[in-house]
């Protein structure tokens, strides 16, 4: 038998009187819908398996078998129920009870309306329940959809195990599949960018580029021409064009680290391309139109910076319309062990060295020590255990940790310069609950002075 599907928004409706069948037709038709229409139990089966899918159905309780306990109905629903449980049912019976309801509801009936009904009533039920289930299936398509994106996710791995971490998980199983553009916040080193990049692909853009840019090392000369590009001719230095980084994500997402950073000066430019998505390289008044997620990261308090005038809030309120926000490492220990063991197989893998694991010894260390660093210290502690160990096991020297979580446990006078001058950044990160402008400012040293201190310290 040919199956003959019913349209988008066709209801099932089911019961033996033709003048009811009439009027839900007449009435439903007025709100946009399709009917079809049935006068007895066996036909509403054969119509959910040669006409289905519907959007909703309406049946009533009861048929030829007698005419007051709704028994045929509400088998009738078991029925329906077991062909197709996504289908809403809404009852209809003139003998209306508190126990039928009760157990039409238990049997998966997702309403109940009593004849003669009213019509305001009863639209109000079919369009909420049809709502309710596009809702559901949209929900349902878009959890298989995620769930292949994570099964098949490349890059870094966010590994989150811990109670702490739930919420960040939370978050991003409801915006990750969205085009919102999101603020991640958080200390130094706590996976901002890893975040950002489960974010991309997770979404429906992530078959395309995501463009990532450290914004704080970009100088302040060059930084319109860095995300905007430029045109040959447009400054001394521009010898051919340029494609500025939104337009190379295009279509895709583009990772603003270190938005802090960004100049005053700038801002409203890089305000301008959130709000309409036009810009202009430099040297042109051409308008181009581009098509991008922002996905920003920083460190700082932008609430304050926006209070105190260093940062537009208008510029705010469109990098965040969702933020969130992850926990410094020493709040997640739980993940310790997971994150070592994880970055332990990367780089025995890459050194081509046999490490089966870490020493007791090194556990309790690395669960003990502060992390000021972060994921990114413990990432390079582990490759250096790595590349230091003797033998299958790595011991708490191959770390290299020069300080506990509290104080050093080496002589400041034992320590060559290079570890005096990691000590000490250590100690300002962890003082400063790793805000990069307040170390820098303990320290006397620029931001940038020093970033390239923490990447040459394996702590960036």
């Amino acid at each position: 038998m040919t199956r003959t599907m019913a349209t988008g928004k066709t209801i099932l409706v089911a019961d033996d009187q033709p003048d009811v069948r009439e009027a839900l037709r007449i009435l439903l038709k007025g709100e946009g819908f399709q009917i079809e229409a049935v006068a007895s139990p066996a036909a509403v089966v054969q119509a959910l398996d040669e006409r289905g899918p519907f959007v909703a159905a309406l049946i009533d309780l009861n048929y030829a078998r007698d005419t007051t306990s709704g028994r045929e109905g509400l088998d009738l629903l078991t029925e329906m129920q077991a062909i197709d449980s996504t289908l809403p049912v809404i009852v209809m019976t003139a003998w209306s009870s508190i126990d039928v309801a009760v157990e039409a509801m238990r049997r998966g009936a997702r309403d109940f309306v009593q004849k003669p009904w009213e019509n305001s009533r009863l639209l109000h039920v079919v369009k909420t329940q049809v709502e309710l289930a596009n809702a559901l299936r949209k929900s349902n398509e878009l959890e298989q959809e995620n769930r292949f994106l994570r099964e098949n996710l490349r890059g870094p791995r966010l590994i989150a195990e811990s109670t702490a971490m739930k919420p960040v998980l939370e978050l991003l199983r409801r915006v990750g599949p969205s085009d919102a553009n999101i603020l991640i916040t958080g200390e130094h080193g706590t996976g901002k960018e890893v975040v950002a990049q489960t974010l991309h692909a997770m979404s429906p853009r992530g078959v395309k580029t995501m463009v990532a840019v450290n914004t704080g090392a970009i100088p302040e000369g060059v930084f319109e021409s860095e995300l905007f590009g430029h045109v040959r001719g447009a400054f001394t230095d521009a010898k051919m064009d340029r494609v500025g980084r939104f337009e190379l994500a295009d279509s895709g997402t583009i990772f603003l680290d270190e938005i802090a950073n960004i100049p005053l000066s700038q801002q409203a430019k890089l305000l301008r391309v959130l709000e309409t998505g036009e810009m202009e390289r430099v040297g042109t008044s051409r308008t181009r139109k581009v098509d991008v997620r922002v996905i920003s990261a920083t460190n700082a308090d932008l609430h304050a910076d926006a209070a105190n005038g260093k940062f537009r809030e208008d510029l705010l309120f469109r990098l965040n319309t969702i933020e969130i926000h992850l926990p410094p490492l020493r709040e997640r220990r739980e993940d310790i062990p997971v994150l070592a063991m994880h970055f332990l197989q990367q780089y025995s893998t890459r050194y081509r060295k046999h490490i089966s694991g870490f020493d007791p010894a090194t556990l309790q260390l690395m669960l003990d020590y502060g992390w000021p660093g972060n994921i990114r210290e413990l990432d390079h502690s582990v490759e250096r255990g790595v590349l230091m160990a003797q033998d299958s096991s790595i011991k708490p020297s191959d770390l290299g940790l020069r300080s506990s979580p509290r104080e050093s446990t080496q002589r400041l006078e034992e320590m060559s310069l290079e570890e005096v001058e990691a000590f000490l950044i250590r100690k300002a990160l962890s003082r400063y609950s790793g805000n990069i402008s307040q170390a820098a400012e303990a320290l006397g040293l620029s931001r940038s002075a020093l970033y390239r201190r923490l990447e040459r310290y394996g702590l960036n």
